[in-house]
């Protein structure tokens, strides 16, 4: 085992035991700003899985997003509907959600990646890689050249966690129109 599965195995085993490291960790998280650049990624583990390393134009993003469904607003009068109903849950996921926001606070930079750091009561944490498409040291880069051509990937659902709602990971029953078809395109000469 390299030094990478410890430290995973110890963020595991401190999210599972509620330790009180983790604890004070979610109350200043909880008191601070919803969106903050950190120096640091929490798993670095985690992170270099997904593409993160240590160098110039890489931000590191922590988002706070409040947990649960989403709540229409009660209507005044009038009749209601037999099926009627306020809480609904969002159809797209929580992460990508916090994608989103981060993108939207640092334009000029594009998502790479998020990976999940905490919750507690009403919140859920992400921590979001963000690479600055200006910088040189990523334009130069092999690693980040693709993802650099594809602006706004985040919204187009073209993360990770957006390729899940849009179900082109999964595969089976209701994902047949996410993907194209075989032979889609070609014409049959019989």
């Amino acid at each position: 085992m390299n030094a990478y599965d410890y430290m995973k195995r110890t963020m595991q085993s401190e999210y599972k035991a509620r330790s009180p490291q983790l604890k004070a960790r979610l109350v200043t998280w909880r008191r601070g700003p919803p969106i903050l650049k950190i120096d640091r990624p929490t798993n670095i583990a985690r992170a270099r899985e997904l593409g993160y390393k240590a160098k110039q134009g890489v931000i590191l993003v922590r988002v706070r997003v409040g947990r649960g469904l989403s709540k229409r607003r009660k209507p005044r009068r009038g009749r209601k509907p037999s099926k009627y109903g306020r809480f609904y849950a969002y159809r797209k996921s929580i992460q990508s959600v916090c994608e989103e926001r981060a993108q939207r606070r640092f334009l000029n930079c594009e998502v790479l990646n998020s990976y999940f750091v905490g919750e507690d009561g009403n919140n859920k944490f992400y921590e979001v890689i963000l690479l600055d498409r200006a910088h040189p040291a990523i334009a130069s880069d092999p690693q980040y050249t693709n993802l650099l051509g594809q602006r706004g990937r985040v919204f187009r659902g073209m993360t990770s966690s957006g390729r899940k709602h849009r179900g082109i990971i999964k595969k089976g029953f209701g994902t047949n129109r996410n993907r194209p078809s075989v032979g889609s395109g070609q014409s049959r000469n019989t």
